[in-house]
Parts: C-alpha cells; structure tokens; sequence
C-alpha cells in the first residue's frame, strides 16, 4: 500500500487529502490524454496480478503486429525486467521503478513520457504495477482499460475485486491454454463472474506463447483505435 495516498485508506491519508491527490492525478491524466491523442496514439492501460501474463501478452503483440510502431512503459516496485523483455521483443519501452508504490499513477507516466520520443507510435502500452485493487482507482490518461486474468487464479476474482473489473473495457482471460492441467477451475464459472461486475462482459481468451486468441486481441485493439480516430475526426470537423 502507498504511503502517500493510502490508496483509500482513510485511517492513513484523510479523505480530504485523498481527494486532492485524486484530484491532481485526474489534472495529469487529462494532460496525457491530449498528448496522445494529438499524436493519434492509442494507449491502453494493463492491469492484472503478478504472472498474470501481461509482459507475454504484449510480447506475442509485438510478435503479430510486425509493422506496427509500438511503445510502452513498465511499472514494477523493484526492477526493469519487464522493461528489457519488452524492448527485446522490439516494443521500445521504458521502466517506471515505483519503490513502495503498488500502483502507477498518471505524474509517473507523465514524467516518462518527458524524454520518450514517440515519434510515429501508434500504439502505447502502460503496464501497470501487478495489482487487482489500487491501479484500478486512477486514471493515466489511457483510451482504454484492459484486465489480464489468469485461469490459474481461480474463478471468483472478479467478484473478489469488482472494480478493477467494473472499469475494465476488455478482460483478456490468460493461459487458457493450461486449462487441461486445472479440472477444478471451470471457464464458464470466471465469465459468469465476470458478468456479474462489469457493466459491458467482453472477455477473449488467450495463450500467449502459442499465439491462440492473440489476432482477437490484435482486432479489438485495431478496431478500438480505429474508433478513436473516427470521433477525433468528428470532433475537429464539429
């Protein structure tokens, strides 16, 4: 838990305080969101646990896309290791070291973006510290909310931690392929959780190192970003 914010905890920050602080990130946020959307950037924000599977997710990405100019950042308390396996899976990234921090905030990634050249980027992946609460509270400045679930993390995740997934645009259900080793967990049961907490269920099931689902997941981002850019299209002709 954050010492600076408390992350909801009013027993450590005050719940006057804590409103500022979401106040000044929510400024931030804003910020970001101009700066890409002035670049027709599509940023996506990564939740899930740790071993989730968001690194190998964005990895098999980088895989497909090919082409494709791609950029992101990494949050960790302690390391660059999932910053290093981006960039050797040719995503340039860099990696946001949070300390005592459980979440990223949108100053951080802001501040990473000072030196980040993003030149001809179409698409900027923030992945978040491996948490299923606090990432959930603020807001980077992304267009769009994903949640990597793992099967191995059981089936009642959803409804343990409801507003990660109640924010959640997509839910990218991870290691599927691994199911025939898990006869106790039922996939029916984790989309079932996963209606009963988000607003609009959209789950794709995926195993990243056999490439399954990935052209799901590549679709759903092109399509999202290809919306992105018909509304700021309207909006600069409005």
């Amino acid at each position: 838990m954050c010492q600076d914010c408390g992350c909801g905890d009013t027993n450590l920050v005050p719940l006057e305080l804590q409103t500022r602080i979401l106040a000044r990130n929510d400024s931030v946020a804003a910020h970001n969101r101009a700066h890409f959307s002035e670049r027709s950037i599509f940023s996506v924000n990564l939740m899930g646990s740790p071993g989730s599977g968001k690194t190998a997710v964005l990895e098999a990405t980088a895989r497909l896309l090919g082409g494709k100019t791609l950029a992101a950042v990494a949050g960790d308390l302690a390391t660059d290791n999932d910053a290093r396996r981006l960039e050797k899976a040719g995503i340039h990234s860099k990696s946001i070291t949070t300390g005592e921090a459980c979440h990223l905030d949108a100053e951080m990634v802001h501040h990473a973006l000072h030196d980040f050249d993003l030149t001809g980027v179409e698409y900027f992946f923030i992945e978040n510290v491996g948490n299923l609460v606090c990432p959930a509270v603020y807001d980077l400045g992304q267009a769009v909310n994903v949640v990597a679930l793992s099967v191995t993390e059981g089936e009642d995740k959803p409804v343990k931690y409801p507003t990660m997934f109640a924010k959640a645009d997509l839910v990218l259900l991870t290691k599927v392929d691994l199911m025939i080793h898990l006869p106790n967990v039922s996939m029916s049961a984790i989309e079932d959780a996963v209606a009963r907490v988000m607003p609009r269920p959209r789950i794709i099931s995926i195993a990243a190192q056999d490439r399954f689902g990935v052209s799901s997941w590549i679709e759903w981002l092109s399509d999202r970003r290809e919306r992105m850019n018909t509304l700021m299209l309207a909006a600069e002709h409005a």
